[in-house]
């Protein structure tokens, strides 16, 4: 069951759920203008500190800019969705 957590520094709700022994934050930042979703990103991935976190990330296109400030220390899954939207789920190196 996904619960809302307060995250500082973030500006849109932010879900917490398990899955499989795997913790998840997700949000949904398609209807925000850059550059909240890159903040709010950043933000939650504070908490990913290991193998058994994830955060997910819909969003209207894929974040290239924020890629690259991340490719040192995370992996990530995309996964197209509809109206060109993408779901994004990163995982710690």
């Amino acid at each position: 069951m996904k619960e809302t957590i307060d995250i500082a520094g973030c500006n849109i709700p932010i879900y917490m759920y398990s899955d499989e022994n795997i913790t998840y934050y997700e949000f949904d930042s398609r209807a925000c203008e850059p550059p909240v979703p890159m903040m709010n990103a950043l933000r939650v991935l504070e908490l990913v500190d290991d193998e058994f976190k994830r955060m997910v990330m819909i969003n209207m296109q894929e974040p290239t800019g924020l890629y690259v400030k991340l490719q040192d220390y995370f992996t990530w899954e995309v996964t197209p969705l509809e109206h060109g939207d993408v779901k994004i789920v990163f995982q710690r190196k």
